[in-house]
């Protein structure tokens, strides 16, 4: 197994020969559940974590699918020694109900016509997804999740398992997500799910045995895309710049790099999706509203698990207003609620790129966090009889401002720093022996996150290498780092 991944996986089902009644009151004759479970469940199956997922998501989550070289779509905190450690935690992610990825939706079999549902599926809910989870796990016997954790729509399922399932769930961590659907959010739903009713292949959603409404489905996830990314990332990733010509057409073909990326990951995303799914899944996001008479507070008045709700500083889709109304609701119902916000340039997509900051906020919640898990390893180091101005180009090489001076042996010795390199050339000092400090601050990588962060505050500095027992550098932690890592939390 790849260190920190659960390596090889695959996608399991079960049927259910249970009816299932909806929301709308239609009732589904059977259920199919698609899903992944990564580690294991302990004796008294309590360290069961359910991970919901996205709009487009499903339910892998973690690790690689045989001769798939992109792993899950969450890899980046599930997996040993990663916040969602299956070392320590089951995981479980399904595909939600109304998907296309194994679980009961419109391209299923409709038992009545031994043909595709199509429109003929019932409209679904948020709520209908949750129960339909509820499901599975009572597959395993689970009667008390130990967190349920979700970003976007995944999201607003864990809001609604705090709300229709509160003996069930001790903890609950919603990311860029609301608690209602607003107005702007509908109409993007609304353009999406018209273009793709627009494409004459759409044929009133009965397709499956002709060509693909792809054209649509395309459009729909163009539209959709631009909603995940924030104004600045956009200009970050293409700015004006032109695709594969020097100058501009003066035609319609594609003269800019932001137009051939987003028709690439629109005819990408047909290859993976349905558009009938699209549609239902896009509607259940609009019906989403947790509130009781207009009071979100009276929604989560019966809800005994403890909250940490996650916003992202440039997500639009799901501003950080939406997030702050659903802890001033948690709170006024005295509901034990915890707040971060992200700081990223990614947008709504932050959760699913953010490394270090998902992994420290996520770990903080459900455990102590350790020095080892936010470190940077394989940090670059000096050797004694290195030169100033060799120090200096490694500096600017790995662009770091912090470089710990070891012996032959790798044991740390000293520290070197920027403002040491600026100090050198000023005071005209030419050995490294000169300007490194000897009397080192440094961590070790047992040590919980907090300490250090305290440590820095106390002493006023800005970096701590990261020692074993044999006081050879491993790695290093710097007061920015931390500073990311940790966001704004409160």
């Amino acid at each position: 197994m790849i260190r920190g991944s659960v390596g090889t996986v695959k996608t399991e089902q079960v049927t259910f020969k249970e009816s299932l009644t909806l929301e709308s009151g239609e009732i589904l004759p059977e259920l199919t559940i698609a899903y992944e479970a990564y580690g294991t469940l302990d004796r008294d199956r309590s360290n069961a974590i359910l991970i919901c997922h996205a709009l487009s998501g499903d339910s892998h989550a973690a690790g690689y699918h045989a001769g798939d070289e992109k792993p899950g779509w969450w890899d980046i905190v599930i997996g040993p020694g990663k916040a969602l450690d299956t070392d320590q935690y089951f995981i479980i992610c399904s595909n939600v109900l109304g998907g296309c990825k194994g679980t009961t939706g419109p391209t299923s079999i409709n038992p009545k016509t031994n043909k595709p549902y199509g429109l003929s599926f019932p409209v679904i809910t948020i709520g209908d997804m949750v129960n339909a989870q509820r499901r599975l796990l009572e597959h395993f016997n689970i009667q008390r999740l130990f967190a349920v954790i979700g970003g976007s729509m995944g999201g607003m399922q864990a809001l609604t398992w705090s709300a229709l399932f509160p003996d069930l769930v001790s903890r609950v961590v919603v990311i860029a997500s609301t608690a209602y659907s607003t107005p702007q959010q509908i109409a993007f739903n609304e353009v999406a799910r018209s273009a793709i009713r627009s494409d004459p292949d759409w044929n009133h959603g009965n397709y499956y045995e002709n060509l693909q409404p792809n054209r649509g489905l395309s459009l729909a996830r163009m539209i959709a895309h631009i909603t995940y990314l924030s104004d600045e990332s956009m200009h970050q990733k293409f700015g004006r710049g032109l695709q594969g010509k020097d100058e501009l057409g003066y035609d319609f073909t594609t003269d800019f790099q932001v137009e051939s990326y987003l028709h690439y990951q629109g005819d990408k995303f047909t290859h993976r999706f349905d558009a009938n799914s699209y549609l239902y899944i896009t509607k259940a996001i609009d019906y989403h509203d947790l509130s009781v008479n207009g009071s979100l507070s009276e929604a989560f008045r019966s809800v005994k698990a403890k909250f940490l709700i996650v916003s992202i500083s440039s997500d639009w889709l799901y501003p950080p207003y939406l997030s702050q109304e659903i802890v001033t609701a948690l709170s006024s119902a005295n509901v034990d609620v915890e707040y971060c916000e992200i700081r990223s340039n990614f947008g709504h997509d932050a959760f699913l790129l953010e490394e270090g900051q998902m992994n420290y906020i996520l770990g903080r919640f459900l455990s102590s966090l350790t020095i080892a898990d936010v470190m940077k390893v394989q940090a670059p180091t000096l050797t004694g009889d290195v030169t100033i101005k060799e120090a200096a180009e490694l500096m600017i090489t790995h662009s770091v401002n912090h470089l710990p001076v070891i012996d032959s042996e790798g044991a740390l010795t000293g520290i070197v720093t920027s403002w040491d390199i600026s100090r050198s050339v000023a005071r005209e000092f030419t050995s490294l022996d000169e300007i490194m400090t000897r009397d080192v601050f440094f961590a070790s990588p047992e040590e919980p996150v907090d300490s250090a962060v305290k440590r820095m505050d106390l002493n006023h500095i800005s970096a701590l290498p990261v020692v074993d027992e044999k006081r050879q550098v491993i790695g290093l932690i710097t007061a920015e780092r931390l500073s990311r890592l940790i966001g704004r939390c409160r």
